[in-house]
């Protein structure tokens, strides 16, 4: 499927597309002298610039490759889903909470989310606590990881174990040397890239709108029914009204206390450009969070989902739409080379800000505490950091090689699973932190515990429950039955359930004071 031009264009692009990132590495590691400087940096960057940081991070691979491939499977429902409900979520959370935030964060001068939480509540325990829970985002990692894989293997033809070893070195390579002050650089040309490249996978499929809306749905209607449906008792995701609205507001709203992103305020140096910078992100957010409709356009152009008579795997499926519909002619070559540079971008954007925050966390939140007295100077701590970095991709190969080889429905869910743990189990912390005096550790720490229980109890526990002891939890038992379940059922309960947690603990708390 793949001509020998675009495989000669894709080589180009990517050699090209390397020289060009460590260029700007070069240029961001000779400002890193600190471990402050890698997590905040030390150069003054335009408002801008660093919102659009944000929204490259805060959309990854995920949103460009990986969503668009459920939307191709189950229709309009997920488009409501991922498309909708959860990015308006997000970006309204985002900018209740970045200000005070902010605000908070430059008081403490935290350099890692889980710094903040235990510098707020005055608890090293708890911010070792949330420095543990912070690996839980390897799995985000893996995702990105994988979706690069799909994309790089499919443009290049080769074998994606391959690829994915060449992409864990690279970046997690470079990764070890510019920290934020490179990251706000290559952020920013990522982000413009995948703009244009939201443009122009929001519009590829234009001409299945000849006859309006309505043509539209009525294609999508040929192919099967379900997909036009604005829920999809069929599908793994979108089955009901509480699972496509309900669910994802939920996470929509926690989403936003990931440390890659609510920490990027941080790298604004002056008060007056917080509103610009939101602006930029928000804007450039949910064009990203749109581009999941071309999952839309690759259903009808390929209907059984198939490609030479073998199946595509879900996340294979963007990456296969665009080989195909940017095939005839040179120019159509060259634009779809485009298009998969800016599909690369979107999965690098956000695996920089990962291994910066992660790897981050790993030093000064759990390695410090442990061994401060081996770790006394500024240099021991940035040698930790890049040793640190070597051992994430190490576990990142080996976690991604399992997720090729023998993915459940799509590496999506399993990256899903950890990250929506780890932020159901932040946001209490973080949302009582800001907006709650006078309170104890003890109250957002049994909030953080409940959520982390209450997770995993829905996702592994329950479907246990229901099939071998045959439980019946009404409406709720279809989301824990099957072999793929889907992670924001068992995040949205843990949400709720740690918020009610942490008031009960909190209102005990001032019960006990004014007795």
């Amino acid at each position: 499927m793949v001509s020998s031009a675009q495989i000669t264009g894709a080589w180009i692009l990517i050699i090209v597309y390397v020289v060009g990132i460590l260029i700007l590495v070069f240029k961001g590691a000779s400002k890193t002298k600190s471990m402050s400087d890698y997590a905040l940096g030390s150069v003054l960057f335009s408002p801008i610039a660093v919102g659009l940081s944000l929204a490259a991070s805060m959309t990854s691979a995920a949103t460009f490759v990986i969503n668009p491939g459920f939307i191709a499977n189950y229709g309009i429902s997920g488009v409501i889903s991922y498309g909708i409900a959860l990015p308006l979520a997000a970006v309204v959370s985002l900018i209740v909470l970045t200000k005070s935030f902010r605000k908070h964060g430059q008081t403490v001068r935290a350099l890692t989310l889980a710094q903040w939480i235990g510098a707020r509540y005055n608890s090293k325990s708890y911010a070792f606590f949330m420095g543990i829970l912070a690996l839980l985002l390897m799995t985000f990692i893996v995702l990105i990881v994988v979706a690069l894989t799909k994309v790089i293997a499919t443009a290049l033809q080769m074998n994606d174990v391959g690829v994915m070893i060449a992409i864990v070195v690279f970046v997690f390579g470079y990764m070890m040397f510019g920290g934020a002050n490179s990251m706000v650089y290559t952020n920013t040309i990522q982000a413009g890239i995948m703009i244009i490249v939201a443009v122009i996978l929001l519009t590829s499929g234009y001409s299945h709108f000849s006859g309006g809306i309505s043509a539209f749905m009525g294609k999508l209607a040929a192919v099967d029914l379900n997909l036009v449906k604005t829920t999809n008792p069929g599908s793994l995701l979108f089955r009901d009204f509480y699972e496509i609205l309900f669910a994802q507001i939920v996470v929509g709203i926690a989403i936003v206390v990931q440390p890659h992103i609510i920490t990027k305020s941080l790298l604004l140096k002056r008060e007056s450009d917080v509103n610009k910078f939101l602006v930029t992100a928000v804007i450039a957010e949910l064009l990203f969070f749109a581009v999941v409709i071309a999952g839309l356009y690759a259903r009808l152009t390929f209907p059984d989902l198939s490609v030479d008579g073998k199946p595509l795997p879900n996340d294979g499926i963007i990456p296969a739409y665009v080989v195909k519909i940017f095939a005839d002619g040179p120019l159509a070559i060259i634009v779809g080379l485009f298009v998969i540079l800016g599909l690369i971008s979107a999965g690098m954007s956000t695996l920089e800000g990962l291994i910066q925050s992660v790897s981050t966390t790993i030093t000064s939140d759990l390695l410090k505490p442990l061994f401060g007295k081996q770790l006394n100077n500024e240099s021991k701590l940035i040698a930790v950091n890049k040793a640190s970095i070597v051992l994430m991709g190490l576990v990142t190969i080996y976690l991604s090689y399992g997720q090729l080889m023998q993915p459940k429905l799509s590496v999506g869910i399993f990256a899903q699973n950890g990250v929506y743990a780890y932020f159901s189990a932040a946001f209490i912390p973080v949302i009582f932190g800001i907006y709650v005096k006078n309170i104890k550790a003890s109250v957002p720490m049994i909030a953080s515990i409940t959520a982390i229980i209450v997770h995993f109890s829905v996702y592994y526990l329950l479907p246990i429950a229901v099939s071998n002891y045959g439980w019946d939890l009404g409406f709720f038992t279809k989301f824990v039955q099957g072999n793929v379940r889907n992670p924001a059922i068992a995040s949205s309960t843990a949400i709720v359930f740690s918020t009610i947690a942490g008031i009960i603990a909190w209102r005990l708390q001032l019960k006990k004071e004014n007795v």
